[in-house]
């Protein structure tokens, strides 16, 4: 396969993450402010002011943002409201669905943890405003740096007690907690007895980084500062560079146990478990094993780092007494996603690309699934329509 070069931003949360400091940290790397504000402009969005100051911390030089707030008074929105807001915005069809998809995963992961309907979700007063800026702002920002895939370091939480309208709640938040658990990202503590991540940071995160370092080639470094003053620079770091590749090869860790004594009930909820882990893939093979008892192999394919815990799923969700584990080298295709315009919306399609071509594309099953479930049509239908858009 011929070298690939791709822009790529490592995001590296040493002291976690808000969506200010997120935004701020492109503003650092050579985003101008007028361009934020011009494309933040493109929505019928008001009641707020930018700033970027320029400060220094630590001996470190960086960016503070600030969202000022002008108004007195915010309508109310929830989901359906922010989607109309995107949807009729003149954003670019890729601003617009990633912007969208960022959203609606904060919105669910705050439907389960309040027990509320997803479209009930309500994005308080200026919190409302705020969340449009940064996750917006960001996603408008990776668009206008050529960024085409990001990247994070491992979160870190920090502990104690966090204060919102429904009183002191655990760190982290139950949103962020809900948010890394369906993305199966990788944790580790932290000294700072506070939040120290937001929940708009965890679901830019969760949607659109994938948890690990590439091998990349860095051209410029920033930070984006936040509000908070700890005794070590408070900022998220990011790395803006180019990622090389004279094969997409990766080693992922294959873990596998024979079965002969479980439902299929089971098995299903095995497999549900071990995506939310972080699987990048689960499957079943019929087997036949001592005895002649039919069985199945279940097998999962992990990131390195997160063979352990999946293994541990195994083990807790099956009766299974042992796993084999073992390391394997895949090669696989690039990937990209490319928004569409249907006649219900931005559909996302995901994008295989081989020597700088594309050979296929399919669309975003989550995105289809909500057309039909709002539209109450069949999903093939959707599947259909959504291919005939793009030829």
């Amino acid at each position: 396969m011929r070298d690939v070069k791709r822009k790529v931003l490592y995001l590296d949360l040493f002291s976690g993450a808000a969506g200010d400091m997120l935004l701020g940290a492109l503003v650092d790397l050579g985003l101008p402010l007028e361009v934020l504000r011009a494309e933040l402009g493109k929505m019928d969005l008001s009641g707020y002011e930018l700033e970027a100051e320029r400060q220094v911390r630590g001996g470190i030089s960086g960016t503070r943002l600030h969202v000022r707030d002008l108004a007195r008074a915010y309508p109310a929105r929830h989901l359906p409201h922010i989607r109309r807001l995107l949807e009729g915005s003149r954003l670019s069809p890729a601003v617009r669905a990633k912007s969208l998809a960022v959203l609606e995963r904060l919105a669910r992961a705050e439907a389960r943890v309040h027990s509320v309907p997803v479209e009930e979700v309500h994005f308080h007063e200026i919190g409302a405003v705020d969340t449009l800026v940064d996750v917006v702002g960001f996603v408008a920002g990776l668009e206008y740096l050529g960024v085409e895939q990001v990247y994070a370091s491992p979160v870190p939480l920090g502990s104690g007690f966090v204060q919102t309208e429904h009183g002191l709640l655990p760190v982290p938040a139950p949103a962020t907690a809900a948010l890394l658990a369906e993305a199966g990202a990788p944790v580790r503590p932290h000294p700072a007895q506070t939040e120290i991540l937001t929940p708009t940071a965890a679901a830019l995160l969760a949607e659109l980084a994938t948890f690990r370092l590439p091998p990349m080639r860095v051209r410029t470094v920033g930070y984006g500062f936040g509000a908070k003053e700890f005794p070590w620079p408070n900022a998220v770091r990011a790395w803006l560079g180019e990622r090389e590749e004279t094969a997409a090869r990766e080693t992922v860790c294959l873990i596998e146990c024979n079965l002969d004594d479980v439902t299929g009930e089971v098995l299903g909820y095995a497999m549900e478990r071990l995506f939310a882990a972080g699987a990048l893939d689960v499957w079943f093979t019929p087997v036949q094993m001592k005895k002649n008892r039919p069985g199945v192999v279940l097998s999962a394919l992990a990131r390195p780092e997160g063979a352990d815990a999946l293994a541990a799923v195994i083990l807790r969700e099956t009766p299974t007494l042992g796993v084999r584990m073992r390391p394997v080298e895949r090669v696989v295709a690039d990937r990209r996603e490319a928004p569409v315009e249907t006649e219900w919306g931005i559909v996302r399609m995901k994008e295989k690309w081989l020597d700088g071509r594309k050979v296929a594309a399919s669309p975003e099953y989550e995105d289809c699934a909500r057309i039909a479930r709002e539209r109450g049509i069949p999903l093939q239908d959707v599947y259909a329509a959504v291919l005939r858009s793009v030829g």
